[in-house]
């Protein structure tokens, strides 16, 4: 066998070697990542159910405009839902906290400052929950137990710091994309026709976008339609005996 021949075979050999270990070293890079997002501490994004239930939820961080006009077209409907509120949002309209209470919608926690909390330590985390809790417990005699992070932005401290303060953490899985403005068709459509649409969904929208209430009565009228129940997400969530899949998808823990 001649010497080149010999040659292009060590060659050919040696890059079969490299290939393989590549492919190990990406293995072995991959695994821990994998490893850690599997680990990751969930919010609750939408809930495993049969029944046809639904939740709409709205944050509250900027203006007032028109929640007067929202709480009506609730009240018009019979839908309770779910309100999402800094703490400068309370202190700035304490009146429409008490409306939203007096009117039968869930009270959640968007926290004080609206900041990257997946950004803060355990401690800061807990005084950004707290601060609104006790405004919206001194205001309406009530204790809050939903809280949403602001920009759903979330880490493992900020949900076990929740955790401690006796708060479920939520998500949404059905984005209205109402911030963005473009217009009460594009609203309807997209929860109406969005592909996570389903038993247990969670629709997030905005107290103070442009186009919501404009919007609001067809989404109503188009879940119901649909055979959708609407109710407050402390109504649509499981709070014991449960278990999270990766998707933030809650479920009951069958085995208790």
């Amino acid at each position: 066998m001649n010497r080149p021949y010999l040659q292009q075979i060590g060659t050919l050999a040696l890059c079969l070697l490299l290939v393989i270990a590549g492919i190990g070293a990406f293995q072995k890079k991959s695994t821990p990542v994998s490893a850690r997002i599997e680990n990751k501490k969930l919010p609750i994004y939408c809930v495993q159910t049969e029944a046809p239930k639904v939740a709409i939820s709205f944050d509250a961080a900027w203006g007032n405009e028109d929640t007067a006009d929202l709480l009506a077209i609730l009240d018009k409907y019979q839908v309770k839902t779910t309100f999402f509120m800094t703490g400068g949002w309370v202190e700035s309209y304490p009146d429409d906290v008490k409306a939203i209470a007096e009117a039968g919608h869930d009270l959640g926690n968007h926290s004080e400052n609206h900041k990257q909390m997946s950004q803060l330590g355990m401690a800061e985390c807990k005084e950004e929950i707290q601060k609104v809790h006790d405004k919206v417990k001194e205001l309406t005699g009530k204790d809050m137990i939903l809280f949403r992070p602001p920009y759903g932005d979330y880490n493992d401290t900020l949900i076990d710091a929740a955790n401690e303060l006796g708060y479920h953490v939520i998500q949404w899985d059905v984005d209205s994309l109402d911030w963005k403005d473009y217009g009460a068709d594009a609203i309807v459509s997209k929860v109406l026709d969005h592909e996570h649409l389903g038993n247990g969904t969670i629709v997030l929208m905005h107290n103070g976008a442009k186009y919501t209430k404009d919007a609001l009565p067809r989404v109503i009228s188009g879940l119901q339609e649909k055979g959708f129940e609407i109710v407050p997400i402390s109504q649509l969530i499981y709070k014991q005996n449960y278990e999270m899949d990766h998707e933030g998808r809650q479920f009951v823990n069958s085995s208790q």
